[in-house]
């Protein structure tokens, strides 16, 4: 029997109301990348999909980090033009390129009976869902929870301490330091943040960082340093995203902080090149089998597991994705949070066939559909199912968490919070 049969069943029989356990927890997450919502239980991970799953990602990691050098003679510029980039974020991602690439960032996957696959991978900052040990903890406070997870060895991580600790060794911070955060987002959608960047900056203080949230146009560089007002700044956590870039005088309103960081003034969390790696684009140049040669056998074999098939749209595609539009999804190559998104079974072949012709050639994806099993959960009056997006986040040495976000919706499509979505959160044996 499966943990989550054999905690579905404990719940039948003892376990918690749904209805008290959600209103126990949710005051707890107002503040939170929940959103004030959760599911009516935790879901749970054995020991061997969990070790399975983070090493397939750490493999996953090393592939597509060594893409520059393996494909485009260490050239990255090249790589971020291959990727569908245009030229001013190509030039920004090599000048805001860090030492190394960064290793944080969520995989986003859906499990079916297969195991998990791979939706995409947000490599870099902006990956949200990294105050989800909170619920954990007001999970943990039911003593039917609590005592589910002592009796089968579970456990879970607190992604934020993890994330604290990858900024402090990927920004080469000296032991016993406490450096200074400047947690920066663009002008015109840091107002919509302000509030809980605040206070995620205040929740870093008892972790070893100062951080203050601003906009990005606060931020100046003179006397070598990066200054917020008086400050200086050690650190710039980048809130803003490779498309940003495009908006017209972003290259300028960056220029102090690009220049900081070329010079060694200033460290950049995560650097402009996470999310070129992090692009479909760049699991497309995994997937396609003319590459397979480029990748060492265990590196292969991870992105076998993990990968669906994923192409750049190309003219020798639209047929094939023409006649197989039910099974596949179109996806722009360097957007976030399910813009763009075409789902092939819920659009009209007229609105397929046209979006595939704007698209060829162009930084666009064609995805493999993968149909999760759904999971149940029960409810005051028995069970429904929901269909779950896992969030696996990787920090410096190995993975960090899970941010778990499901729908009711049969037909699966975006699982996010921004559209309806309810989350939840996990607990695993190591």
């Amino acid at each position: 029997m499966s943990l989550t049969d054999s905690y579905l069943a404990a719940a039948s029989d003892h376990g918690p109301k749904p209805s008290e356990l959600r209103a126990a927890a949710e005051p707890r997450l107002d503040a939170t990348g929940y959103g004030g919502r959760c599911l009516t239980r935790p879901v749970f991970l054995e020991a061997a999909e969990h070790r399975r799953l983070a090493e397939d990602l750490g493999l996953l990691h090393q592939a597509l980090t060594s893409i520059p050098d393996r494909l485009f003679g260490g050239d990255i510029a090249r790589f971020a033009q291959a990727a569908g980039l245009a030229e001013a974020q190509a030039v920004a991602v090599s000048r805001g390129r860090g030492p190394a690439p960064s290793r944080f960032g969520r995989a986003d996957l859906y499990r079916d009976e297969h195991g998990f696959w791979l939706l995409e991978l947000n490599l870099g900052s902006t990956a949200g869902g990294v105050d989800n040990a909170v619920l954990n903890e007001a999970m943990l406070e039911h003593p039917f929870i609590a005592d589910f997870v002592k009796r089968n060895d579970l456990t879970y991580t607190e992604t934020m301490a993890q994330v604290v600790k990858t900024i402090l060794t990927e920004a080469k911070v000296p032991t016993g330091v406490r450096p200074v955060m400047a947690i920066a987002d663009f002008p015109d959608s840091y107002p919509d943040l302000a509030v809980q960047l605040h206070r995620s900056a205040a929740a870093l203080a008892p972790l070893g960082i100062d951080a203050l949230a601003c906009p990005v146009d606060e931020l100046e560089y003179r006397n070598d340093r990066i200054w917020h007002g008086d400050r200086a700044i050690d650190i710039v956590f980048r809130l803003f995203m490779i498309e940003d870039l495009l908006k017209p005088g972003a290259v300028e309103l960056l220029e102090p902080v690009l220049r900081a960081s070329e010079r060694g003034h200033v460290a950049i969390f995560t650097p402009l090149d996470a999310e070129l790696y992090g692009s479909k684009s760049a699991l497309a140049i995994l997937s396609d089998e003319a590459n397979r040669s480029r990748f060492r056998p265990e590196e292969q074999e991870a992105i076998d597991r993990l990968v669906p098939w994923t192409r750049m749209v190309r003219a020798d595609l639209v047929t094939y994705a023409k006649e197989n539009q039910s099974d596949l999804v179109l996806k722009p190559a360097a957007l976030h949070g399910g813009e763009g998104v075409l789902l092939g079974w819920q659009t009209t072949p007229e609105t397929w066939s046209a979006q595939l012709a704007e698209a060829v050639d162009q930084p666009w994806v064609l995805q493999r559909r993968i149909q999760p099993l759904p999971e149940g959960f029960p409810t005051d009056n028995g069970t429904e199912n929901w269909l779950l997006t896992w969030g696996a986040f990787l920090v410096h040495d190995g993975l960090g968490g899970y941010y778990v976000r499901g729908t009711e919706n049969p037909d699966g499509g975006v699982i996010n919070l921004t559209m309806g979505a309810t989350g939840t959160c996990c607990f695993y044996q190591q």
